[in-house]
């Protein structure tokens, strides 16, 4: 197990019934291979509602607005479409960078993973962009990092709800609406 779902375990018990993906069915139609950390996180908690805030996606996710690979296709049209108005962040000028969308929060804020030529998935780090602006943030950790730290207060973002994370957390699988 990884130390920070290990560190998330901590913060909120697991649900009684884990998550079972075909990562393989996963990764084929993403075109790309995913971080293990997240899989292990999907494994344990699957989509995800913290602190009334933040959504972790999850592919083939039982409520459907919060399903990674629509989140994917959908994110990756519409940075097309916002490129041709706003300046890409530093980060995503490289030559084959993108980003793919792992949570969202309740404002519209989007978390993505920063997926840079020549790194492994697990080499992978976050990048929040605000809902309605052109602000980007990058932190140099993994997901479940991402997650653990902002949960501790340990990370702070710039973009995210200050009332994010709460003095006592909250955690909720999400289900079929």
């Amino acid at each position: 197990m990884t130390n920070a779902v290990a560190r998330l375990l901590d913060i909120a018990p697991a649900p009684s019934e884990p998550r079972r993906k075909d990562w393989d069915e996963v990764e084929r139609s993403l075109e790309v291979g995913l971080p293990a950390d997240y899989k292990e996180f999907i494994h344990v908690y699957g989509g995800s509602n913290w602190d009334d805030y933040l959504y972790v996606l999850e592919p083939g996710c039982p409520n459907e607005n919060y399903d990674l690979l629509e989140w994917a296709q959908n994110q990756a049209e519409d940075l097309e479409d916002l490129w041709e108005f706003e300046r890409k962040p530093t980060e995503l000028e490289v030559e084959g960078a993108r980003v793919i969308p792992w949570a969202t929060t309740d404002n519209g804020e989007c978390l993505y993973w920063l997926v840079r030529p020549g790194h492994k998935p697990d080499q992978w780090t976050v990048m929040v962009n605000e809902a309605r602006g052109d602000r980007w943030e990058h932190f140099s950790v993994s997901c479940t990092q991402y997650l653990a730290s902002s949960l501790i207060g340990e990370l702070h973002s710039a973009i995210l709800s200050s009332s994010f994370p709460r003095a006592t957390h909250e955690f909720r699988q999400l289900g079929a609406v």
